[in-house]
């Protein structure tokens, strides 16, 4: 005859102080990621308005190039639309870190981004190639 087998159960499970370091981490790692994509979003941002005033300084050097006795502060957006790349129709659109459309100062060369008749720079220095042309 069979004897009935001893069945052990061993409760394994989690403490509170484990499931509170799991949430803890698993939260720093939200954290982190949130942190990250910002910095990403605000990065392309400004990298696409480097683009846009790199297409808008490369056409005024054509104009200027074609048009030698023009002085820079008679510059017009209407004069540099037919030197634009891609035969755009109008200068490159671009966004600030707050979503305000920025609009172009071609009236210095390179050209600058202005905000209220500011510049606009948030990174701050003017050889970054960010918000900028660079140098």
């Amino acid at each position: 005859m069979q004897q009935p087998r001893k069945t052990t159960s061993i409760l394994r499970g989690m403490t509170l102080l484990e499931m509170t370091l799991v949430l803890l981490v698993l939260l720093t790692l939200i954290s982190v990621g949130l942190f990250s994509s910002k910095k990403y979003g605000d990065w392309k941002l400004a990298r696409a308005a480097s683009e846009g005033l790199r297409d808008v300084y490369s056409a005024q050097r054509m104009y200027l190039a074609d048009n030698p006795t023009v002085a820079v502060t008679s510059l017009t957006t209407n004069m540099l639309l037919p030197y634009l790349p891609n035969n755009a129709t109008a200068l490159p659109t671009v966004k600030s870190l707050t979503g305000v459309t920025l609009t172009y100062n071609v009236t210095v060369s390179p050209p600058l981004l202005l905000l209220n008749g500011a510049t606009y720079d948030p990174s701050g220095s003017s050889s970054d190639s960010l918000w900028d042309v660079g140098e």
